[in-house]
């Protein structure tokens, strides 16, 4: 059997082709492409209805395109359909583990149009449940990427954890995720007798088990290979594409609304919070960051705890007219969000409801950089990299 000289195809058309001789004189033309590989849709490795259209050559993904918009329902005009009080309910279901923090937004937007003084106790009560929000979307994370990378006994302890400030955040406000705890002017209602003492003992019980992850995950040398120099994600991309969040920080952006525009009772937990950042912009680091943010969120609810033991009884609400309106006017509310950067936009013209409302979700802008991130390396640590990414799909769609 002879073999002849193999032949490349017009440059560009992505086809190779190879002539083989075999026996005397007979030719034969084989074809070989890049192939189209969809992850998702329903595929357990994009957390739900994410699709990602890869391009491959061979085990090498040379394009990718993140394909959004399945869950979409259109929640920027329902917030146009109801009046400010209704609208807390919208807020708080597109990332639908952090929805405590996304009623902030809200409400302080509206709180801001309205010129309203919100009472001392309801602020640094929100500081405490927001970041108690915090560690609960942490937590999933932080057990979650194991498990997508094989490892299973991390998920256990996460829930384990979560379930401990589960109870006490159910307990004041009536739900487990979809907490509508918070209202223009503060919060819903006063906290249950001895309820804060049940906070610092929940904070304690998680802080004393979260060397699970600091020694369980951190110290695995299958998960370390799994994740170190993969994904390396730059600085430039990040402000390419409006990363935020402990994915941005774990790539060396120095940035928490929490510390350079503080809102709430922030800018009194100078001393207590840390805004944790890492240079290497891999997987690694990103799961470094929101571990070790997780731990000084745990410390900023005891601050919050501290600070509340010392005030005067007071009330946690304002009182409002039967029917609310802002003035005229508009406003853009950031904060940070424990998975970014979240933002809401409100234009009133003085009527019981929001003229305009434009979600600025993290979650949206940060899956975006895949088409960036995932060209050039392995199929194989495709899932690493997209889990690192700590997104929730309803936050990506509205």
């Amino acid at each position: 059997m002879t073999t002849g000289t193999p032949t490349s195809s017009t440059p560009g058309s992505g086809t190779r082709e190879t002539t083989v001789g075999i026996g005397a004189g007979a030719a034969t033309e084989l074809g070989t492409s890049d192939m189209v590989l969809n992850i998702g849709p329903q595929h357990p490795s994009t957390h739900g209805v994410l699709r990602i259209k890869l391009r491959l050559d061979g085990e090498l993904i040379t394009a990718a395109e993140p394909v959004v918009g399945y869950m979409h329902r259109g929640a920027e005009k329902l917030f146009e359909a109801r009046d400010y009080r209704q609208i807390v309910m919208l807020a708080n279901r597109h990332d639908w583990l952090s929805a405590f923090a996304n009623e902030l937004g809200v409400v302080l937007g509206v709180e801001r149009m309205l010129g309203m003084e919100v009472p001392v106790r309801a602020t640094w009560t929100r500081t405490l449940l927001a970041e108690l929000n915090r560690v609960l979307n942490h937590l999933m994370f932080l057990g979650s990427y194991p498990l997508e990378l094989g490892g299973i006994t991390p998920v256990f302890h996460a829930f384990h954890e979560r379930e401990q400030l589960q109870a006490v955040m159910e307990e004041a406000s009536g739900g487990r995720m979809h907490y509508m705890f918070n209202r223009v002017g503060g919060l819903k209602e006063d906290l249950p007798a001895g309820w804060y003492g049940r906070v610092r003992a929940a904070v304690a019980s998680v802080r004393s088990r979260m060397d699970v992850f600091d020694d369980l995950v951190l110290g695995n040398d299958i998960f370390r290979a799994r994740t170190r120099d993969v994904g390396v994600l730059a600085a430039a991309l990040v402000h390419a594409y409006g990363v935020s969040g402990p994915i941005a920080r774990a790539s060396g952006v120095d940035f928490d609304l929490r510390r350079d525009e503080p809102y709430l009772a922030y800018p009194e937990l100078a001393d207590v919070l840390k805004v944790v950042t890492r240079q290497e912009g891999d997987c690694l680091a990103r799961f470094e960051c929101l571990l070790e943010q997780a731990h000084n969120s745990l410390d900023l609810a005891d601050a919050c705890l501290d600070r509340l033991a010392g005030l005067e009884p007071g009330p946690i609400n304002t009182r409002l007219p039967k029917v609310l309106k802002a003035p005229e006017g508009h406003t853009y509310t950031w904060t940070e969000n424990p998975l970014g950067v979240n933002g809401y936009y409100l234009v009133s013209r003085g009527d019981k409801t929001p003229w305009r409302m434009k979600l600025r979700s993290a979650s949206y802008n940060n899956i975006q950089v895949l088409g960036e991130l995932l060209p050039g390396t392995l199929v194989a640590d495709m899932v690493a990299i997209l889990g690192s990414l700590f997104f929730v799909v309803g936050d990506i769609d509205k």
